[in-house]
C-alpha cells in the first residue's frame, strides 16, 4: 500500500488534504492519507468494476426471476437500501493494518532480488496468497452463518436471492472486514512482493464482483474446482453450501459443496425457460 500512497501523497493529496509542510512520514499524515485513499479507492473498483460486469456481464434475463430483488420501491430495498459496498467507517479496521505495513511491521518486500527465492518466491506466493486466503475466508464465512453471527452481520448481504454485481461488496461492515481478514493478515505472515500484492488485491476485488454476475460458464475440466458464479448463486439460494471463495477444496473437506444446479439443468436460467414454455 505505501506505493500507492507514495503515489497519491505527491500528486493527489498534497496540499489539497493537509499543509504541503506536514512532514511525510508522518503518523498522522499517513493514517489521513490512507483513510481517504481506502476508501476512494475500494468505491472506485466497485464502481468500476461492477458497471463493466452489470452491462457487459450480467445476465439481464435474470432480472425477471421471480427472486430477484429489484432496486426500486421493493419494501426490502426501502428497508434496508440498494446494493453499496460497506460504508465508510466500516473500513477503519483495514485503514489501521495498511498503516501497519507502511510503518514497516509486515514481510512485503520491494525488489525482486529481495526474495531469496527470485521470481520463482513470487509465482509461489501468488499462489499460496490463493490458498491461504481460500482457507481463511471459507472458515469466516461459514461462522459467519452461525445463527449467533448470522442475523446480526451477514444476513443484509443474502437479501440478494439472484444477485447482481452491484451486490457482490453490499455487506455489514463487521461482515466486510472479517471476511477480508485473510487478504491483510497474509503479508504479515510470508514474505511477498509490494506489486504483486497490490496486483492481487485489485484481483480479489474483481473475483468477488465476479461470482456476482450470474455468468455461470466455467470450462467443463474445472466446473468442480473452481468456485465460481454457478457456485455461489447456489450459496445465496441454499444458504449451506459452497461457502468458500475461489476453489472447491475446502467446501469438500468442510462437507459443505453441492454441485452447482445451474450444471445440472435446474439453476435459474433452467427455471426461466420453463416459465417460458408455460
Amino acid at each position: 500500500m505505501d506505493l500507492v500512497l507514495d503515489a497519491a501523497d505527491r500528486h493527489l493529496l498534497t496540499p489539497y488534504v493537509y499543509p504541503a509542510g506536514w512532514p511525510e512520514g508522518e503518523p498522522c499524515r499517513q493514517l489521513l492519507s490512507l483513510f481517504v485513499i481506502t476508501n476512494l479507492g475500494a468505491l472506485a473498483l466497485y464502481l468500476l468494476f461492477g458497471t463493466l460486469s452489470y452491462y457487459f456481464i450480467f445476465d439481464h434475463r435474470l432480472k425477471t426471476h421471480p427472486q430477484f430483488l429489484e432496486v426500486g420501491p421493493h419494501p426490502a430495498v426501502r428497508r434496508h437500501g440498494p446494493p453499496h459496498p460497506s460504508p465508510v467507517g466500516g473500513r477503519v479496521p483495514t485503514v489501521a493494518l495498511f498503516f501497519a505495513e507502511v510503518r514497516g511491521y509486515s514481510k512485503l518486500y520491494d525488489n525482486i532480488e529481495d526474495s531469496p527465492y527470485g521470481w520463482t518466491g513470487v509465482f509461489l506466493s501468488m499462489l499460496s496468497f490463493l490458498f491461504f486466503t481460500d482457507m481463511g475466508i471459507y472458515w469466516i464465512h461459514r461462522a459467519l452463518h452461525h445463527k449467533l453471527l448470522y442475523k446480526r452481520f451477514h444476513k443484509p448481504h443474502h437479501l440478494w436471492k439472484i444477485a447482481t454485481p452491484f451486490a457482490s461488496h453490499a455487506f455489514h461492515p463487521v461482515d466486510g472486514f472479517m471476511q477480508s481478514l485473510p487478504y491483510h493478515v497474509y503479508p504479515f505472515l510470508f514474505p511477498l512482493h509490494k506489486v504483486t500484492y497490490l496486483g492481487l488485491y485489485i484481483f480479489v476485488n474483481v473475483w468477488t464482483i465476479s461470482i456476482h454476475d450470474g455468468d455461470y460458464r466455467v470450462p467443463r475440466l474445472l466446473r468442480h474446482v473452481i468456485n465460481g458464479s454457478a457456485h455461489h448463486t447456489d450459496h445465496h439460494l441454499y444458504f449451506d453450501y459452497n461457502y468458500g471463495q475461489y476453489f472447491t477444496l475446502w467446501d469438500k473437506i468442510g462437507g459443505s459443496y453441492k454441485s452447482p444446479t445451474a450444471f445440472e439443468g435446474k439453476g435459474p436460467h433452467d427455471y426461466l425457460r420453463k416459465l417460458r414454455e408455460k
